[in-house]
């Protein structure tokens, strides 16, 4: 017998680490397809730790999840027991690896937005939330480094590989703009504190991005229209392909445990 969904009361405090913890374990599952795939050893190995490093995140924002809520809830049911309409997370996280410069591309527009989000929620008035935060900080660190060297090898490299980075870039900067957006759920914590206002980091990662876009002889699209619906639990097409993968075990044998 399948294993049914769980209810999880949505408040904005759990809601918040939800969203948080979505896009860690979405876009951890995302890197995880490349083990064994990628164009280098070296490099199959720093998208298996990067992915390992959003693990993390997502299991510490589950588990603080759970604990606000005070239900039977826990990080393992957040992950594996949700419908795909509970899920918060962005749109960018859960669009498909594609090539090799697409995944690139997509990890360097989250990882320019995570180090800022993560360095600014080291003062959240909440200090567990401050705590993970610092951890998580110095993670996305190193992969802005690391997906911005590849950014510029990429598109400052051959024919081939600048037109598949700028194809990538032209693809997914539709999605970046819901990294800004908040609704009302949200605001409260920001104006108690608890959260950043995610719109003030706006400038700086636009500043960033820019940066290594310029260096790696690439552009940034000039339209402003964006993609909206994550948040809210409106996905697309492939988060459910997504978790029909990584919930399968947990469905086909529930409370199974290793």
């Amino acid at each position: 017998m399948a294993a049914a969904n769980i209810v999880v009361s949505e408040t904005p405090l759990v809601l918040y680490a939800l969203r948080r913890g979505d896009d860690a374990l979405i876009l951890g599952h995302r890197l995880s397809e490349w083990c064994g795939h990628a164009p280098a050893m070296e490099e199959d190995m720093a998208l298996a730790n990067m992915g390992l490093d959003l693990l993390g995140q997502a299991r510490e924002l589950y588990a603080y999840a759970a604990k606000v809520e005070g239900k039977d809830n826990d990080e393992d049911k957040f992950a594996y027991l949700r419908h795909v309409r509970q899920y918060r997370n962005l749109l960018l996280v859960e669009q498909p690896n594609g090539d090799f410069a697409r995944t690139m591309v997509r990890q360097f527009f989250y990882a320019a937005f995570a180090d800022l989000y993560w360095r600014a929620m080291m003062a959240s008035a909440d200090p567990t939330l401050a705590a993970i935060a610092a951890k998580s900080e110095k993670e996305s660190a190193y992969h802005l480094r690391h997906t911005s060297e590849w950014i510029v090898r990429l598109g400052d490299g051959t024919e081939e590989s600048h037109r598949r980075a700028q194809t990538a870039i032209d693809d997914l900067w539709a999605f970046t703009g819901e990294m800004f957006a908040v609704d009302g759920s949200e605001r409260g914590l920001i104006d108690a504190g608890i959260a950043t206002d995610p719109a003030v980091l706006q400038p700086r990662w636009l500043k960033t991005v820019t940066g290594v876009v310029n260096e790696a002889t690439l552009s940034l699209p000039t339209s402003s229209w964006m993609q909206q619906g994550g948040r809210s639990g409106r996905h697309s097409e492939h988060l459910g392909h997504l978790l029909s993968e990584l919930q399968s075990l947990q469905r086909t044998f529930p409370g199974a445990t290793w």
